[in-house]
């Protein structure tokens, strides 16, 4: 074996300037590959981090909140929640449990008012466990045991309403009763998602505050954070074996929009991917072609000397395995090197749409999709060069001898 693959390398070099253009080309397309896939699996992470920090590796609640919708505020909410968060986090895996009152209604500033979909968490723990999920403009984020009645506004709708922090604001609900009740709140600050469509709608307050408006003490969800993404098939089958009243969706059942882009750019890069590969495979073919031709005579004295079919065949096969590894070795160099390169010189993307701020440009390094794009596209040169070959090297070794 070691004889036929020095055989190869050595026929590779008697045409250097070709083999350097199958190379690159080989190069660049595995180049090309790594980094759109490393593209899409570092936003594939990026939100699926971002979705299991929003609302939670899992969310529990009753069937009915996230089957049906409701007549009047937290009917489906869930009660003894202090009771729950025991037991929940008697779970090794869970780290923190957050409850959440999601309600909507109108805010005003006396003059004018407005539709406003609010969120009444735990202070204390949803910015700290959640990290910098929101970026505050103006003012500072909540906190638990304030004397007033305080809330955070999305930047959009501060604006409509003229509102600064210390401003004074009424907040008008429907109580879990059907009745309407007012409250009077204070602005703590304001911030800003990066959607500019949700800044205009979105409220915080605190939970205790978003009961006392709404005349309840339930909570419309628990959202479950653990020690790690990978905890969160295990951990959702035991406390659903737990608590078998009630509903432990994961973060993959309400992250729609992660679904909408996964699903997106599986279908761009596939495509991508397909049509980069087709061309590298033709290429190889037509390099393998010109070789083939150009040595016909030579393989008819090599078959006239006694070499079988099949010794060519493998020799053949193994000049393309040559052209297309050096080429997908190079092109992965490549792709490492402007994967490691972006994190010490930062690129920033443009804003998506919808969003308002940009992102930093990074490209995963997953040592499985390196070694199947590699495997790839070894195989798919030497299925190639295998495919021109068989032809001549199966041709009668007078009809070789005489081509001209």
């Amino acid at each position: 074996m070691n004889m036929w693959l020095k055989f190869a390398i050595q026929n590779t070099l008697r045409n250097r300037r070709r083999s350097i253009v199958t190379v690159s080309i080989a190069a660049l397309g595995t180049a090309a590959i790594l980094l759109a896939g490393g593209f899409a699996l570092f936003t594939y992470q990026a939100l699926a981090q971002a979705a299991a920090r929003t609302t939670g590796h899992l969310i529990l609640g009753k069937p009915d909140q996230f089957a049906k919708d409701e007549d009047v505020p937290l009917r489906h909410g869930l009660e003894d929640v202090a009771a729950l968060r025991t037991a929940l986090l008697a779970d090794p895996a869970v780290r923190q449990v957050l409850p959440k009152v999601e309600f909507s209604g109108l805010i005003s500033n006396g003059d004018k008012s407005t539709v406003m979909m609010a969120a009444g968490v735990d202070p204390d723990n949803e910015f700290a466990v959640k990290g910098p999920f929101l970026n505050m403009t103006e003012g500072k984020v909540l906190v638990s045991g304030s004397p007033d009645a305080e809330v955070m506004l999305g930047a959009g709708l501060a604006r409509s309403l003229k509102a600064t922090p210390g401003s004074s604001l009424t907040l008008l609900a429907s109580t879990t009763d059907g009745a309407m009740n007012a409250m009077d709140v204070r602005v703590k600050g304001i911030f800003t998602t990066g959607v500019p469509d949700v800044d205009k709608r979105l409220v915080y307050t605190d939970i205790v505050t978003a009961q006392k408006l709404l005349v309840t003490q339930r909570v419309s969800t628990l959202g479950i954070f653990l020690d790690r993404m990978e905890s969160t098939g295990p951990v959702q089958q035991r406390l659903a074996a737990q608590h078998p009243q009630l509903t432990v969706q994961t973060w993959m059942d309400q992250a729609f929009f992660y679904k909408s882009v996964r699903d997106l750019y599986n279908r761009i890069f596939g495509a991508l991917g397909l049509i980069i590969g087709v061309i590298v495979v033709f290429v190889v073919t037509n390099a393998m072609a010109m070789a083939i031709i150009e040595r016909t005579r030579e393989i008819g004295t090599l078959r006239a000397m006694g070499t079988l079919p099949g010794q060519l065949l493998r020799t053949l096969a193994l000049e393309g395995m040559v052209l297309g590894g050096v080429g997908a070795v190079a092109g992965a160099a490549l792709s490492l090197g402007i994967s490691l390169m972006l994190y010490v010189v930062p690129v920033h993307m443009p804003p998506p749409p919808g969003r308002s701020e940009g992102y930093p440009l990074n490209i995963a390094i997953d040592p499985l999709m390196y070694i199947v794009t590699l495997a790839a596209m070894v195989l798919l040169t030497m299925l190639a060069s295998s495919w021109v070959a068989r032809k001549t090297v199966h041709m009668p070794v007078v009809v070789a001898l005489a081509h001209t």
